[in-house]
């Protein structure tokens, strides 16, 4: 009998395949994204050292619907960013699909100045 894969399993498949492909360096860091049911948690990482150079997350934020709130963390993270002059990153969606609360943080950070 051939068992079925959770979301979550799948997920975690997705993302082992993307971070295959993706690595940060000190020049262009990783933005990885993480999104829970309630929450959602951003993170620049230098993967030659495995260091997290700027992070964000939507729990100091109180008002707006949870796309609102991911639009603020995307420009908070940009603007961290900025002033520790990282100004390009790649994109790492974490398995997430680039739609909704994802999609509006990587929006909102372009906006903010990053560049991916």
């Amino acid at each position: 009998m051939k068992r079925s894969h959770t979301k979550s399993q799948m997920r975690v498949v997705r993302h082992t395949r993307i971070r295959s492909k993706v690595r940060g360096t000190s020049k262009m860091p990783r933005l990885a994204v993480y999104r829970s049911n309630k929450h959602l948690y951003v993170q620049i990482i230098d993967d030659t050292i495995g260091k997290t150079l700027v992070a964000a997350h939507d729990f100091d934020i109180k008002k707006g619907t949870k796309r609102d709130m991911s639009t603020a963390v995307g420009t908070l993270i940009a603007e961290r960013a900025k002033a520790k002059n990282i100004m390009r990153v790649v994109f790492d969606r974490g398995g997430f699909l680039y739609a909704g609360r994802v999609k509006a943080l990587a929006e909102a950070a372009r906006a903010g100045g990053l560049q991916f």
